[in-house]
């Protein structure tokens, strides 16, 4: 089993680490083209249309949402529900929490 170190715990240089990795997230998804998701979508096996996949582009570019805050994440969802279906958004949501605890992320979330 791979063991995870919490950068945080690391001092200065873990602070700016993590700063780092939110940064370039949320960069990505600001950036990210409809094209592009509906790739994501096809490898992780998620149904989007190409006007679901540019609604969804649309909305990461012109919100100011953290996805590193519980918060802005739910709002984050519930948009996803409203522009796909409820079943898209609970299963992107369990896609999320699998890939933030098997690569040791949890230190980045609230």
């Amino acid at each position: 089993m791979r063991e995870h170190i919490n950068p945080n715990s690391m001092g200065k240089g873990g602070i700016f680490m993590s700063f780092f990795i939110k940064e370039l997230v949320k960069n990505k998804l600001k950036q990210i083209t409809s094209d592009e998701l509906l790739h994501y979508a096809n490898n992780y096996n998620f149904s989007i249309t190409n006007k679901q996949a540019q609604q969804i582009t649309q909305f990461l570019k012109n919100n100011k949402l953290d996805p590193f805050k519980k918060r802005d994440r739910e709002q984050m969802f519930n948009q996803l529900e409203y522009i796909t279906d409820k079943q898209t958004s609970d299963n992107a949501r369990v896609l999320l929490e699998h890939i933030i605890k098997t690569n040791g992320l949890e230190y980045l979330f609230d």
